[in-house]
């Protein structure tokens, strides 16, 4: 009997959540995604020194000192990019800085200077996912990329209204989090533990497959950020899932059927009416959702935190010019 991660492959194309690249090889995923949280800690490991020490001789050459240290840490990020696209055939996803969620000239800045620098190193475009909070402001960023034929990756989503307003501006890819729905489910409702088929954060991506199979958008849905293996085996039949190492080793290790759950054919009788979302019906619905301001909110400002102990790290362990330690990454 085959494992449930070969069963699930038969369904869904499973994408590894780490910037660990000995495990992306190992679970021979089609596609990987990073974060700020995972390139720190990936960039804490002495393995991957010699990235590090790349992107500052980089900088070095070709920068100023006053920035110096923002120059260090987008060639970190787009270094791991290129050593994870080593070891799968498909695309990465580069996140940008957390702390331009709500900038739209800055984000567009910061991922053309990241398509430059995957560009320089011989990666075509189509191969990488510029990563977007789904702020208002990240989905405009995505029309705009999109519109010069650069993909985004809209993450830190948790209502329907950012998948619509994500799909309209014409996202390759969109990440609902599924388990961070769970967690603010389960605080909320006083529960230890919640079934799948209870489980917000599952029905909130099986509503946004429905909705886009039903109403013709290409955009793909890749369902992240999981608690446990039962949450990513009733999303089988989703485009894409996002999974972290250890879940990955929890499904390789089981053996089981793995049943399809999510259908197209179930799209005309679930999908629901069209839904029109504007700025304004957008910046509503997000106000009306406690779970998503909140966990959006969360997500940004954790991202955003990471990025900071990063800098951090890099000032206290790597020889970068002194006058670029008063310089913050934006």
């Amino acid at each position: 009997m085959e494992n449930k991660l070969e069963g699930l492959k038969k369904h869904t194309i499973v994408v590894a959540d780490t910037g660990d690249f000995k495990t992306i090889k190992k679970f021979k995923p089609r596609d990987a995604t990073t974060n700020p949280s995972l390139i720190l800690k990936a960039a804490k490991d002495p393995q991957y020194k010699h990235l590090i020490d790349d992107a500052i001789q980089w900088a070095q050459s070709r920068t100023t000192n006053d920035t110096m240290l923002n120059t260090v840490v987008h060639k970190i990020f787009v270094n791991f990019g290129l050593e994870i696209l080593k070891v799968v055939e498909g695309r990465v996803s580069t996140e940008v800085d957390a702390r331009l969620s709500y900038d739209v000239k800055g984000s567009l800045d910061l991922a053309h200077k990241y398509i430059a620098m995957y560009e320089e190193a011989g990666i075509s475009k189509d191969r990488i996912l510029i990563k977007l909070a789904s702020t208002w402001e990240g989905i405009e960023t995505c029309r705009q990329l999109e519109k010069e034929g650069i993909h985004c990756n809209m993450t830190l989503m948790f209502n329907k209204e950012q998948a619509i307003a994500a799909a309209e501006a014409g996202a390759t890819l969109i990440s609902p989090f599924v388990g961070r729905i769970m967690d603010f489910q389960k605080a909320a409702e006083g529960r230890d533990s919640i079934p799948a088929n209870e489980d917000k954060g599952v029905l909130s991506v099986t509503d946004i497959y429905h909705y886009y199979k039903k109403h013709g958008y290409t955009t793909e849905i890749m369902g992240a950020s999981f608690r446990n293996t039962d949450e990513i085996l009733a999303l089988a039949g989703c485009d894409l899932l996002t999974i972290s190492p250890d879940l990955l080793e929890k499904l390789e290790g089981d053996k089981g059927d793995v049943p399809r759950m999510l259908l197209e054919k179930n799209a005309s009788s679930k999908g629901g009416e069209k839904m029109d979302v504007d700025e304004k019906a957008f910046r509503w619905a997000i106000n009306e959702d406690a779970m998503a301001t909140m966990k959006l909110s969360e997500g940004i400002r954790n991202f955003a935190k990471d990025t900071v102990t990063l800098e951090e790290f890099l000032l206290e362990n790597f020889p970068i010019e002194k006058s670029a330690r008063d310089s913050k990454a934006m």
